[in-house]
């Protein structure tokens, strides 16, 4: 009888551990999903719901993600220091609690608030969903990571059908956010049942007396490379959150679509980028991570040039056909986006933690002033403003993007 030795015992637990704990991060990435993108399809009722405009309304994006910019400043220390897991589920805990008190609430400073604890907690989630997996597969995250970013496309998608279903059953949107705040439960359950992932610079340290270079080309870091890399991370997730958090109000407005239809416009836009995402997995190990970038953000130039020809077209059919496959071409050209780029980055500079969380500083600042800006001008100007902020917003991620090519290529050689 074949019996498995000591080192086979722990390498086949090991292993276990570490699918069990990529499926928990899944999992939690799936709330991630549901939560972010719940707050565009909710916007129009929240205005009705606090009495204010939508230009007003539009605060909460900005509440949001500043709260998204302090958690994503504390918590990188955090991980570094703590068991990520608790502090995980800590932040999703607060999450379910901020999505169950939303439909209470009757002011708009007390949604505001709200929404500011909301950011924090979806930032320890996401500061700590990278970090883990990176930590948990090491040099073959690459897939993994898409993977993790897949299944936040998947529940983005969920959760306007929730609301929208929610809405068409009860005629109130309570009940959406509940059933949201409900099935985040089971992942914080699931993480404490699982040991917490130790970063691999603490694991080489517990053995050897020396250092470790961190993942990267150069264990030096180019704090002039970070600050670009931050200002692209704002105009990726800037467009990205602008155009899946205003779509829902920029198709009524325009006439374009009612509340319903509004909600599966806003679920096609999802559940293209999940899709995409999902090709992404095999797709990036076929392109250069440099080469999914470029036809991605020209991509993205040219979805969003056929949007923004809305205005000059008089046929209505001919509007809202060119409307459902801007958005759906939009979604499939920006999906892949983000995780590309955190791989592209690794590829072109020394990571760290403190890199990392200053990418997600950028990442929070895209997140809160773009959908802002789009608020003050939605409005006054009209809501074609939206699209045409969002390709501008677009192409200064291009120009960005070819100085960061451009310096990374000269160091590389």
């Amino acid at each position: 009888m074949n019996t498995l030795q000591p080192a086979q015992v722990i390498q086949t637990q090991r292993v276990r551990i570490r699918l069990a704990s990529t499926a928990t991060y899944y999992a939690a990435y799936i709330g991630l999903g549901l939560t972010s993108a719940s707050l565009g399809p909710l916007l129009p009722l929240l205005a009705g719901q606090t009495h204010v405009r939508l230009s007003q309304v539009s605060i909460l994006f900005t509440a949001r993600w500043l709260g998204y910019l302090i958690g994503s400043l504390s918590s990188g220390r955090i991980f570094d220091r703590r068991a990520g897991h608790p502090v995980i589920a800590a932040g999703l805990v607060l999450v379910a609690v901020c999505m169950a008190l939303t439909p209470a609430i009757p002011l708009l400073w007390g949604l505001a608030l709200v929404m500011l604890l909301l950011g924090g907690g979806e930032a320890s989630l996401d500061v700590g969903g990278n970090t883990l997996l990176i930590w948990l597969h090491g040099k073959q995250v690459a897939p993994f990571m898409n993977g993790l970013h897949f299944f936040f496309g998947l529940g983005a998608l969920i959760s306007p059908l929730i609301i929208a279903q929610a809405i068409l059953v009860t005629g109130q949107y309570s009940w959406s956010v509940w059933m949201m705040a409900l099935l985040i439960t089971p992942v914080v359950i699931a993480l404490f049942r699982l040991p917490s992932p130790v970063s691999p610079t603490k694991e080489f340290q517990a053995v050897n007396s020396e250092p470790i270079a961190r993942s990267g080309n150069s264990s030096r870091t180019s704090w002039s490379v970070v600050f670009l890399f931050m200002l692209f991370f704002m105009a990726l997730v800037g467009a990205e959150q602008s155009f899946g958090g205003w779509i829902f109000a920029f198709s009524v407005k325009t006439g374009l679509a009612n509340a319903q239809t509004a909600a599966y416009l806003t679920s096609a836009f999802w559940g293209a980028f999940t899709l995409s995402r999902l090709a992404s997995i095999p797709l990036g190990g076929r392109l250069s991570t440099r080469a999914y970038l470029i036809i991605s953000l020209v991509s993205c130039t040219l979805s969003l040039t056929l949007l923004n020809t809305l205005r000059f077209l008089g046929d209505a059919s001919a509007a809202t056909a060119v409307l459902w496959l801007g958005t759906m071409l939009f979604g499939i050209s920006i999906a892949a986006l983000f995780p590309v780029t955190m791989s592209y980055a690794s590829e072109r500079m020394g990571i760290s933690g403190r890199v990392t969380s200053l990418f997600f500083v950028g990442v929070s600042a895209g997140g809160m002033l773009v959908p802002w800006l789009i608020g003050q001008y939605f409005e006054s100007v009209g809501p074609y403003s939206t699209m045409v902020i969002i390709l501008l917003t677009i192409l200064c991620g291009l120009v960005v993007f070819a100085l960061i090519d451009r310096i990374t290529s000269d160091k590389s050689t």
